[in-house]
């Protein structure tokens, strides 16, 4: 089975769309599923622990033009936690804080611990691949290491029977998202080119 999978979307309307037509013009059999962080919270995470009961057009980025692009199942990020800490409003307690697919668990990455060059320590899993985002930077991952390749744009990569965590990247400001086929056992790392058509 073929997923699309984008992450940190931060409530841009224009980077959404371009990912959503790319998705659609090169994948469009995949099944997308969000990985969070849909929304960008206006609230610093530092101000975040004083406030409370704010209306949420004051704690984030919320436009129907956006909203009506998220037709996709998504599991929640630290934004949207934030955005539910400041309101109290429970509309994303909803979304899951994981998502298993075949083969795959998908997760934001803000539950891992992150060193100071932004670099994560997974938690122990039991899927052949973790799926995440958070940092905005794709790449793969083995053995807690961040592998020294080359990412090429819609090229496959065959994953072997070993344990691999896989950044998707962002949709804000990269238009980067990540096609995962479960029967071939790939993951291609997918990007916007400059040229591409967004639908109206």
């Amino acid at each position: 089975m073929l997923y699309a999978l984008l992450g940190d979307l931060h409530s841009n309307i224009e980077d959404t769309k371009a990912v959503l037509a790319h998705i659609q013009q090169t994948a469009e059999e995949a099944t997308i599923i969000g990985l969070g962080d849909l929304y960008e919270c206006t609230v610093s995470k530092k101000k975040a622990q004083t406030m409370s009961g704010l209306s949420l057009e004051k704690a984030a980025i919320v436009e129907n033009e956006f909203e009506e692009l998220l037709t996709f199942p998504s599991i929640r990020g630290n934004q949207e936690e934030r955005i539910t800490q400041v309101t109290g409003i429970q509309r994303f307690k909803a979304l899951p804080e994981s998502i298993e697919i075949d083969g795959a668990i998908l997760m934001h990455g803000h539950q891992f611990k992150w060193n100071v060059n932004w670099q994560p320590t997974f938690p122990p899993f039991h899927q052949p691949l973790l799926f995440f985002g958070h940092s905005h930077e794709s790449g793969l991952y083995h053995q807690q290491k961040k592998l020294p390749i080359r990412i090429r744009y819609g090229q496959p990569i065959a994953i072997q029977e070993k344990q691999y965590g896989v950044n998707v990247g962002s949709v804000i400001d990269h238009r980067e998202w990540c096609l995962y086929d479960s029967k071939k056992r790939t993951v291609t790392f997918m990007c916007v080119p400059p040229t591409i058509n967004v639908t109206e």
